[in-house]
């Protein structure tokens, strides 16, 4: 039997993060994972490969259509869709190399296979040629994420009804895509295949995009996907989904009730969410059991158990990479006796389309809910002179401040790179900084970053380029 201080379970972004941190506290740690590669769902089949696709996609349909052009840009694109695929792969491998080098840095053993916890300090792995072998350690930490969720009436097979694996990896462009689901990552890969050439429609059972998204930035991004040729059945429900070897016939009635309608597509892309995996991992030897909706409770990363942590998509809180990272570093701190903790509030959300949306903190509509007095900033890319010199003036900067205090509360963003500058505004609501204080700072000219500060500036009616 091995024996470590800390055994980690799971090789994605909380779990390898967490590892790299006991190492470097100069814990003696192991990662267990079962894939040939390191970085789970994210690096492999999630975040990174999906970025890769999108900003390829970007640059084809920049290309293809009138981007170019308009530049006095005067080319024929011709799509290598196996090419495409092959760098994106490479882009992969890369990254999973990476933490294999980051693992040899800090001292972290990589057990190969699959983990079962088979009581208070003591995992078993088997790998895939059924070997096993036991680990012992003070402390177990569970990172084992999640998988796609599955819909009643509708069986993937990842041939023609694929999940957001299969959809990263398709041989050829669609000629119909139909995307259920219009969140995250149905809205991301729907617009890769679009861009690429196929008609994609996104069937969604509630009467918006992206649940949970300030109103104003969601119904901002559905004009500009339905603008770009994304067309959305909202307020509808797959019943039934029958594959055959040349397409796929969905039924697809009414959320409220009614008739049903007949859509065919070749391809079905199912991104209804995502729910943790706990499958086959022993947590009732250690007294542990989801809830209904299969996630594992914790108190500051805690569970019942005190000697097993839990951190990442297997517990409470948004289903993002950078969050299980947080959460994976500030459980080690814990474990190793030190005050740390993860400021939920300002954790960032992105979602990857054209044009992107970044938000973090209070949407409008929690502040109304909790009754609390706000004021609103807001500032449209159209007048920001560094998206109009590079035209992509769609989308604007909108700032959240209590009326009283004048602290940022959240800021929701729609327009170019908003993925990069959120940054800002997370620092900025971590030192309980003020609408004022964003408004004061520099900005360069010309950037789209101006945006930012002149939406802080509208806070208080003091925008001057708008």
């Amino acid at each position: 039997m091995s024996t470590y201080d800390v055994v980690v379970i799971g090789g994605g972004p909380g779990g390898y993060n967490a590892a790299i941190k006991a190492g470097q506290l100069g814990m003696k740690v192991a990662c267990v994972e079962g894939r040939e590669t390191l970085g789970g769902t994210c690096l492999n089949v999630g975040c990174m490969p999906s970025k890769a696709l999108l900003h390829a996609s970007e640059l084809f349909e920049a290309a293809a259509g009138k981007e170019f052009a308009t530049l006095g840009i005067q080319v024929q694109p011709k799509l290598d869709l196996v090419q495409m695929m092959a760098q994106k792969a490479e882009s992969v491998a890369a990254l999973t190399k990476g933490i294999e080098f980051l693992f040899r840095k800090n001292k972290v053993e990589w057990i190969k296979g699959w983990g079962r916890i088979e009581g208070p300090g003591r995992v078993v792995v088997t790998d895939r040629d059924g070997q096993q072998q036991t680990l012992s350690a003070k402390d177990i930490v569970i990172a084992t994420g999640s998988e796609p969720a599955s819909l009643p009436g509708v069986q993937i097979d990842n041939q023609r009804i694929l999940d957001s694996t299969g959809a990263l990896s398709l041989p050829v462009v669609p000629k119909h895509l139909v995307v259920i689901g219009a969140g995250v990552i149905g809205l991301e890969l729907g617009s890769v295949w679009r861009r690429l050439g196929a008609q994609v429609t996104v069937v969604e059972y509630l009467g918006r995009v992206c649940p949970g998204l300030d109103d104003e930035v969601a119904k901002t991004l559905q004009r500009s996907l339905t603008k770009q040729g994304m067309s959305f059945k909202l307020s509808s429900k797959v019943t039934q989904a029958i594959a055959s070897p040349v397409g796929v016939e969905l039924s697809i009635e009414p959320a409220a009730g009614g008739l049903a309608e007949t859509l065919k597509a070749d391809y079905v892309l199912v991104a209804i969410g995502r729910r943790p995996f706990t499958e086959g991992l022993g947590l009732e030897n250690v007294g542990l059991s989801p809830d209904a909706r299969g996630m594992l409770a914790n108190e500051r990363h805690q569970t019942s158990t005190p000697s097993v942590w839990v951190i990442g998509d297997v517990t409470s809180g948004p289903m993002l990479a950078h969050k299980a990272e947080d959460e994976g570093v500030v459980c080690i701190e814990r474990i190793a006796g030190h005050a740390a903790e993860v400021n939920y509030n300002t954790i960032p959300n992105v979602i990857y389309t054209r044009p992107e949306v970044a938000t973090v903190g209070k949407t409008e509509e929690q502040l109304k809910a909790e009754g609390r007095a706000y004021r609103v900033g807001k500032f449209p890319f159209m007048a920001n002179s560094r998206a109009k010199i590079n035209h992509e003036t769609e989308g604007f900067v909108k700032v959240l401040a209590d009326e009283r205090t004048d602290e940022i509360l959240g800021v929701h963003m729609v327009g170019p790179s908003v993925s990069e500058m959120i940054g800002e505004y997370c620092v900025a609501m971590e030192f309980s900084a003020s609408a004022e204080d964003i408004a004061l700072v520099c900005h360069p000219h010309p950037t789209r970053s101006e945006a930012l500060r002149q939406a802080a500036m509208d806070v208080h009616g003091a925008a001057m380029q708008a």
